[in-house]
């Protein structure tokens, strides 16, 4: 479904399957056969909240295909600020000529709070960097090229000794607004933030607060809890924090990439086999389950 259409009645009345970036309105009573969702993001929080949604849909989102992109994003921001990039870029638009001496990535720790298909990618470029990485999963599992993993019970141990603290994070329940005054204040005073998940799991006000008063070295931003970000916040011009204009997940091949998952799950679909990527509703995004765990929970959900 093209992003600015709504495919009409007829179609969702016959519709049993739907490719598409949000909900359109009463999808519920409009597409009474539908079955499952594909989502072209891989966050499902505006999917979720709708009011809506059918439900007994199946919900599969876009995880997985931020997986090159993403990482090296974060790389060029952990770059940014350890190497002071905006500032070279500025003293030559004034004619100045002024050396700097630049701290290393190398020997530093990168804390990664919800390490998942984008952070054990990344984990694996920075630790080729020499940087010592950890992190938060759920479920606590190790995951390659990472020291120490916690749960999330765990964050406050993260924030302790993480010279870059990276959220990785879906929006949900328990992790909105999870970076708020209290845990900002955990944080190294030399440390940088960076978002790259949810826009909402950052209390905005705590943290330009904490960058003003250099609580925090400061932070880059690539997610909002309103986009595009208003021309108002303070976050444009809080010395400190850098916005990158949600540009993460962007990349030249995205929408084959998408569309390649939404080939193979279609496939999947009419095969009747489990579809990649699905949603938990209850947890709020796609956790990774076994091969043998998804098909018994698909033979499940066709026996019910």
């Amino acid at each position: 479904m093209p992003l600015a259409e709504d495919p009409g009645d007829d179609v969702l009345g016959r519709c049993e399957a739907l490719l598409a970036w949000r909900p359109p309105p009463r999808l519920a009573a409009r597409a009474p056969r539908l079955r499952w969702i594909q989502s072209l993001t891989a966050g499902v929080e505006h999917w979720l909240a709708s009011p809506d949604l059918p439900a007994g849909a199946v919900i599969t989102c876009a995880r997985g295909t931020h997986r090159l992109q993403m990482p090296e994003h974060i790389l060029a921001a952990l770059f940014l600020v350890t190497k002071h990039l905006d500032g070279i870029v500025l003293d030559q638009r004034e004619r100045r000529w002024r050396r700097r001496v630049n701290d290393t990535l190398a020997g530093k720790t990168l804390g990664i709070l919800g390490l998942g298909a984008i952070g054990a990618e990344l984990a694996k470029k920075a630790v080729a960097l020499e940087m010592r990485v950890i992190g938060t999963r759920r479920d606590g599992a190790p995951v390659p090229h990472v020291e120490r993993v916690w749960r999330p019970d765990g964050t406050n141990e993260v924030l302790d000794a993480a010279d870059y603290v990276l959220l990785l994070l879906p929006s949900t329940v328990e992790t909105r607004g999870l970076m708020n005054k209290e845990r900002l204040a955990r944080m190294r005073p030399t440390a940088y933030l960076l978002n790259f998940g949810r826009g909402d799991l950052v209390v905005d006000a705590d943290l330009v607060e904490a960058v003003r008063t250099r609580r925090i070295a400061g932070a880059v931003l690539d997610v909002f809890t309103t986009e595009p970000l208003p021309d108002d916040s303070p976050l444009w011009v809080t010395d400190g924090i850098v916005i990158f204009p949600h540009v993460g997940g962007l990349h030249p091949q995205r929408d084959a990439l998408v569309a390649e998952l939404f080939a193979d799950n279609l496939r999947r679909f009419v095969a009747g086999e489990p579809l990649r990527e699905t949603v938990d509703r209850a947890r709020g995004y796609s956790p990774r389950i076994s091969w043998s765990a998804a098909r018994a929970r698909c033979w499940w959900s066709s026996r019910t």
